[in-house]
């Protein structure tokens, strides 16, 4: 049971999660550091951040077609 507390308390908070998916789309992520926010990252944030991060990549790729078309 101590465990489950101890997981519990660990959780990491939106920002953390964010930094790792931000470190994750980079691709340069060191397998400690991945098995350490796996651990503590909240699964509702995940895939808030991640969401949020795919369309500002998507937003920012359009802005360079146009930029670069126009």
């Amino acid at each position: 049971m101590s465990d489950d507390r101890n997981a519990t308390r660990r959780k990491a908070n939106f920002g953390q999660t964010v930094k790792a998916v931000l470190w994750g789309m980079i691709g340069i992520r060191k397998g400690q550091g991945y098995h350490d926010d796996s651990s503590k990252i909240n699964p509702v944030h995940l895939i808030i951040a991640v969401l949020l991060a795919t369309a500002i990549f998507v937003a920012v790729l359009i802005m360079i077609v146009r930029w670069a078309a126009g």
